[in-house]
């Protein structure tokens, strides 16, 4: 059974840096590559906009780095309408100068039409940031972080 209207792949293709520490920061994504029925908000690009309801798969990862010789806290999680979602964030520490690792989650939502939704982050250091690898001789370019979101059900 194919549920038409009910994807999307979003990414953000350069570093993501947070001015102050603590402070929650909503992911800017870019226009999506692969999209039906999923939209980013014409005027907040921050806002991930559902044309239909019902259960969605969303998919997301993060590349985190710190060029700290500290330990540093990343903080990750959704918000739907401009609510928290509880019980959703993902903890991720680094502890090493130019250190950097990839941080995921898989989770389903239930939405309604036009609901949208915010990829929430927070750091507790300036010394750290979501990184977009360049492209090598041999290997294509990675993003900061990307969303994958399909639909599951009907609403």
């Amino acid at each position: 059974v194919v549920i038409a209207d009910g994807y999307a792949r979003l990414e953000r293709t350069t570093n993501v840096t947070a001015a102050a520490v603590d402070t929650p920061y909503a992911i800017e994504y870019e226009t999506p590559s692969l999209a039906s029925g999923i939209s980013l908000d014409g005027t907040d690009a921050t806002r991930i906009v559902f044309e239909e309801g019902g259960l969605f798969l969303l998919a997301f990862t993060a590349q985190i780095s710190s060029s700290s010789g500290s330990t540093v806290s990343f903080r990750f999680w959704p918000r739907v309408n401009g609510a928290d979602a509880p019980g959703a964030t993902i903890l991720a520490k680094l502890h090493q100068n130019n250190a950097s690792t990839v941080v995921s989650r898989t989770t389903i939502f239930n939405v309604a039409a036009g609901d949208y939704l915010q990829v929430m982050w927070a750091v507790d250091s300036t010394s750290s940031h979501l990184l977009a690898a360049p492209a090598t001789a041999y290997a294509p370019a990675a993003p900061s972080t990307t969303l994958a979101i399909e639909r599951i059900r009907a609403g």
